[in-house]
Parts: structure tokens; sequence; C-alpha cells
């Protein structure tokens, strides 16, 4: 693939991540769920209008479904069960949409709609210790239905620690703070600690997992976290989601929901003291398992780019270990950090022999740049 080649197909990409139709759905003119008084348009999602090849669902409950559901095992071994059963190939989508308002002039926003294609792989398996790495691997049909790809992107990553007392949580205006919690707290429950694609910190949270005949969820506590980039890309009103999550695992996929305060914070970092709360935000991204789809890609660049991604994971624990509270910047100079971090990723997967000392020292360098 030519250069020029790639950078059309990343651009496609992006317009699928900022909200495409899948296949041949008609254009979406209203979301449901949504403010029916308002001019027809007026919600009708953001987002691009890319489509992708065809994918078929699997339909019979998966065998980590199965799994999941077996007699006589134990509570614990029934929760590690339920996060692994989040691994796998899927077809994704994500539906974010404005249900309340707490100001006087309050007007929704446009919700946002997306999708991808992607696989969740574990990369860590420890017992009590699980890793999983979403990796995006998009096809994409072009304006005369040619199929072009694929095209591969590191997505977001989530740890799951049981009975973890050491968190790290937003604080706000670029704030990290490390958070102890006592042993009772954390009891038989699960930390799931949420990262962006370079890596960096999102959120953290303990929650327990509740299984119930054909019912396994996880909810998590009420953690803040920094704006999403579908959110930082076309908002500068507010400045943080207080939010909660719950993992529903089902026969053949899993569903992720939130439900997040949109809040708008003083120059301290604390709650604006006049009308602090803007909106609140639900969202349900479903994980549907699919078959007979070509994910080799995501495969290759794992292989080639993991050992790289293991020592930007590694710089991070060390920053966690030694660091009670730091500020980590969005953006230096106009450019966020997962910019540089994928260009290194990208001479990886072109071919370029891994160097682990020059990969330590670049990781290095680059995270002390982003973080104060």
């Amino acid at each position: 693939m030519t250069f020029l080649s790639r950078i059309g197909l990343l651009a496609l990409l992006a317009a699928a991540l900022l909200g495409a139709a899948q296949g041949d759905e008609p254009e979406r003119k209203q979301f449901t769920f949504a403010w029916p008084f308002l001019p027809d348009d007026a919600m009708r999602p953001r987002g691009g209008s890319t489509t992708g090849a065809r994918v078929t669902l699997q339909t019979a409950p998966s065998g980590e479904w199965r799994a999941l559901r077996e007699p006589g095992i134990t509570k614990f071994e029934r929760d590690r069960r339920a996060i692994l059963a989040m691994a796998g190939g899927f077809r994704t989508s994500f539906d974010f949409i404005e249900t309340v308002g707490f100001t006087a002039d309050f007007a929704p926003a446009r919700p946002y709609q997306s999708w991808g294609t992607e696989y969740v792989y574990v990369l860590e398996d420890h017992g009590e210790e699980i890793v999983l790495q979403h990796i995006m691997v998009m096809f994409f049909a072009d304006d005369e239905g040619t199929v072009q790809g694929p095209i591969v992107q590191k997505h977001w990553r989530q740890d799951w620690r049981y009975e973890d007392r050491d968190l790290h949580e937003f604080a706000g205006r670029d704030r990290w703070r490390r958070k102890t919690l006592d042993a009772d707290s954390v009891s038989g429950r699960w930390a799931q600690a949420v990262y962006q694609v370079d890596d960096s910190p999102r959120y953290e949270a303990v929650g327990e997992w509740v299984h119930d005949v054909n019912y396994s969820a996880w909810t998590s506590g009420q953690t803040w976290r920094p704006l999403p980039r579908r959110e930082s890309s076309v908002r500068d009103d507010y400045h943080v989601l207080i939010g909660t999550n719950r993992h529903t695992i089902t026969p053949t996929g899993w569903v992720q929901e939130e439900e997040n305060l949109k809040v708008a914070l003083d120059e301290a970092g604390s709650l604006r003291d006049e009308a602090p709360y803007l909106a609140r935000e639900l969202g349900v991204n479903r994980y549907e398992r699919i078959v007979d789809f070509d994910f080799s890609a995501g495969d290759r660049y794992l292989e080639a780019t993991g050992a790289f991604w293991s020592e930007v994971r590694a710089a991070w624990a060390d920053l966690y270990a030694r660091s009670p509270e730091f500020t980590f910047l969005d953006e230096r100079e106009g450019r966020a950090m997962f910019e540089p971090m994928f260009d290194y990723a990208a001479r990886l997967e072109a071919g370029e022999p891994y160097d682990p000392d020059d990969a330590r020292a670049f990781v290095r360098a680059t995270i002390n740049d982003y973080v104060e």
C-alpha cells in the first residue's frame, strides 16, 4: 500500500470513528430515545457516512457465555470468566445522547454515533489481574463499492484487578491523584482501569460482578474522567464527565452502558459556584460477536508493536508508583501524545527493527514531555 493510499484510508477511518453508518443502512435522521418536539433534523447524529465491509453476526451462544454459566464454579472464577468473555472479535457501535438539561437555556447537543470492527485481545491473565487490549481492524467500501483496507488502529485498554486498593483518579484540570481504599470497601470486588489509545489514563473505579441464572453484570462506582475526544473536539463549555459504567455479558457479546454528568469547573478544579451541571448523557456501546472476519492485520500489528506498547505500560506503571499526584497535559505545542507514540509504532509496523533501549528512552522522554 502506498503512503498516499494509506493516508486516504486513515481519513476514512477518522470519518468512521466520528460517527458513520454501517453497511447499507439509511441515514439516521432522528435518534431513537430522542427529543420528539424538536425540528426533524435537530437530533440527527453527528458524524460521517462511511460504509464498511459486511459482517456476519454470531447467532449461537458463545463458548465464553457457556463457560460463564457453568454450575458449581466459585464466584471469583465466574467473575474472571465474565471479564474474559469480553475478549474476541466484534462489531462495535457507540451511541451517546444527552437526556436531561440543568440550565435554563439548555438545548440538547446532537447525539453521537460511531461504529467499528475490533478485536479484544487478552494481553495478560495473572489470575487476579487481566489486561484486555482493543484493536480496531477496519475495511471500507469506496464510492464504487470496492472494499479497501485493512486499517489497524490501537484503541482503548481495560485492566481488571481483584480487590485493588491503589487507584489513580482524575481530579480535573489535567490533574491526577492517587486514592487508597480500605480493604473492606474492595472485598470481593474488581477495579477496572481504562486507558486511552496511547495508554495514558482515562478513569478507574471499583465495582462488583453480579451473576444470576442468565445475568452477569459489573457496575462501577462514580468516577471523574476527562472529556473524550468525541467531546473535546467539539465542546469547550465543560471540563469533566462524572460517570458510572455497567458492563453486561450477553450470549453473543457484551454491552457497556454509561451514565455521565457534564460538569463545568472553576480554575481550582472544583465545581464552579454557578450552574456547574450542564447535562446528563447516556451512552450504550454494544459489542456483537462476528464470525468469518479477517482480524489477522490486528495480530500482525500486535506482533510488530507489542514490545513497544509493553514499554509504554511499564513507564506509566513506574510513574503511578512514584507519583501520588501529577498533571498530564492533553496537548503539548498543539500535538496530543498519541501522535508521537503512534508514529513510533507505525515505524515498527512498517518493519523497522525493534531496539529496546531506544524504545525505552523514547517512551520515557515522550511521557515526561506531557507530565508535570
